[in-house]
């Protein structure tokens, strides 16, 4: 934005007009075809893209990669809602959604550090306990997480404070020995920032899972694990996230070895005692008539 204000007193007229435009409708913009934003503001495909390369992008898909990435954590919910009705027809919302979330996973396979996931499980292997924050959205993705890995390990904590003085004294032994997964995409929870600033302040391992190595979390970790996000809607797309713990749970399992086998099998006998899951099969041999009922 600041790239295009002091290049506006510059820009010619057709130019001044996309500028302008960026400048006033940055919501809707970052969204929008060059075509689009050629018939937007009454100019043709061919000048929006010499205008991303007269302000110094490689080119528009530059341009708005980058609005792109301003606007993410700055869209209230109505401006998500007004932005995804510029993108998204109610006959192709099914497919522009999922086709989306699908891109989500393979930007995040390519864009996650294989060291940094590698020291995360080892941290998580290694550490005496574990405290999980997610707030918002991102609480179900804490939720999950901590759920899991209350199976694969003994002291797990799960911060779910409802204000900053319930958090703290949730986290109030947390040190150098332990390790604290922050969970956080836009719009990104200021409390959420502030259990990792404290358990960082505290000496303890702090493992990020966001959206991007320039987010608020991400500055506070030791480990980032980056999972692209969408804002198709008003709803955060979450399902890159949620595929990046299921990897990262999968690898802590496989990690364990046979202790993780050894904790299964208890587990299992323990459902099965207290009839903790229904068994289809059972209620099947419970309906089939008897012999002499046919």
């Amino acid at each position: 934005m600041t790239r295009i204000e002091q290049a506006l007193p510059a820009l010619s007229k057709g130019h001044r007009k996309i500028a302008e435009y960026i400048l006033r409708e940055y919501d809707k913009a970052a969204f929008l075809t060059a075509a689009a934003l050629g018939e937007a503001v009454g100019i043709s495909e061919s000048t929006v893209v010499r205008f991303a390369a007269e302000i110094g992008f490689k080119g528009y898909p530059d341009l708005q990669k980058y609005l792109q990435e301003m606007i993410r954590s700055r869209l209230t919910t109505i401006q998500r809602m007004q932005a995804s009705d510029v993108r998204v027809s109610n006959e192709t919302v099914l497919d522009k959604v999922m086709s989306a979330d699908a891109e989500m996973i393979r930007l995040t396979l390519e864009q996650t550090s294989r060291e940094d996931f590698r020291s995360a499980v080892f941290a998580l292997n290694t550490a005496r306990k574990i405290y999980v924050q997610g707030a918002r959205s991102s609480a179900a993705l804490a939720t999950f997480l901590s759920f899991y890995l209350n199976i694969l390990y003994d002291d797990v904590i799960f911060i779910d404070a409802f204000s900053s003085s319930q958090m703290f004294e949730q986290m109030l032994r947390i040190g150098p020995e332990d390790v604290c997964v922050a969970i956080s995409f836009p719009r990104y929870s200021s409390r959420t920032v502030t259990a990792l600033r404290f358990a960082q302040d505290r000496g303890a391992c702090a493992i990020a899972i966001t959206d991007s190595r320039h987010s608020p979390i991400a500055a506070l970790a030791r480990f980032i694990l980056v999972a692209r996000s969408d804002t198709i809607s008003f709803v955060d797309s979450l399902v890159a996230p949620l595929s990046l713990i299921n990897a990262l749970l999968a690898a802590c399992a496989r990690s364990q070895g046979d202790k993780a086998y050894e904790t299964l099998r208890s587990l299992e006998q323990v459902w099965a005692d207290y009839n903790v899951y229904d068994s289809p099969e059972e209620e099947l041999m419970t309906d089939t008539p008897a012999e002499e009922d046919i």
